[in-house]
């Protein structure tokens, strides 16, 4: 069963990569990255279509196999993204792109074996619920702020790190909903932070450096959630020596490898792609 959840967690990963990849493709190939536009093209609902299926292959994993083979899994998605948006742009993906990647994936699989275990049933308050969405939002207007004075690479990042943020905000209310430990009212409320961060990504892709806001995204997700589940949810952190310094050697080479992403040539010609 474990072979089996690691087979499917891969799959999800390699549909989650291709998706992104072809909405990259789509966004930044126009001058208007904006969801009422891309809605209206094919390659980018596609893309949704494989995002989709890959997230669902992804919950399946969950079901046959534990958090600790199923995550690193999906960290994958990183390494099948670069070379599926090179062959959208009709050339090979550089060996100092996929290295980075690399290095980036190795810091994601330590960040995700360090967490520890989460017990017991997720309950939020109709108060915790409000902050944590006030919270998410606030972050995430702070970096969409800070993306518009920024460079092209800084850019892509900050805009995809506020995706990011409003996603593990939105994951945090899905798994108390799941679980039967919420109002009914997060129902309501989880689309909205899901759509205001899916615009926020168009806009990173847009720029054209699709390996660092794709790197930044998958780094600000996770993060943003356990986060969120220690502070509103009571689920514990690394904990002991051992555990900490490898989380804070894993956080450095996922910064060392987004760093060296963002000086790589964009994928396509960066627009004058603004966060307005």
């Amino acid at each position: 069963m474990t072979v089996l959840a690691a087979g499917l967690a891969l799959l999800g990963s390699l549909f989650f990569a291709l998706g992104a990849a072809l909405q990259q493709f789509e966004a930044s190939s126009t001058s208007h990255a904006v969801l009422r536009h891309l809605v209206r093209r094919p390659r980018w609902l596609l893309g949704g279509l494989a995002i989709a299926a890959g997230t669902a292959l992804h919950v399946v994993a969950l079901k046959y196999g534990p958090l600790t083979v199923v995550q690193p899994m999906g960290v994958a998605s990183l390494l099948f993204a670069l070379p599926c948006a090179a062959a959208l742009r009709r050339r090979r993906p550089r060996p100092g792109e996929l290295a980075a990647a690399a290095v980036i994936s190795i810091g994601l699989i330590g960040l995700v074996l360090v967490v520890p275990d989460q017990g017991g049933d997720p309950h939020l308050g109709t108060g915790e619920a409000v902050a944590l969405l006030a919270g998410a939002a606030a972050a995430s207007l702070a970096l969409w702020a800070a993306a518009r004075q920024a460079s092209p690479a800084a850019r892509a990042c900050l805009l995809a790190m506020g995706a990011g943020v409003l996603y593990g905000a939105t994951a945090t209310l899905t798994r108390v909903l799941v679980d039967g430990g919420g109002e009914f009212w997060f129902l309501l409320a989880v689309p909205m932070p899901a759509l205001i961060a899916l615009a926020l990504l168009q806009r990173a892709y847009a720029v054209g450096h699709f390996g660092v806001a794709f790197a930044a995204l998958q780094v600000s997700d996770p993060l943003t959630a356990v986060v969120f589940g220690a502070l509103l949810l009571g689920e514990p952190l690394p904990t002991g020596v051992a555990a900490v310094l490898t989380a804070l050697a894993a956080a450095a080479l996922t910064a060392a490898g987004t760093v060296s992403l963002a000086r790589t040539t964009p994928m396509s010609p960066s627009h004058d792609v603004t966060a307005r």
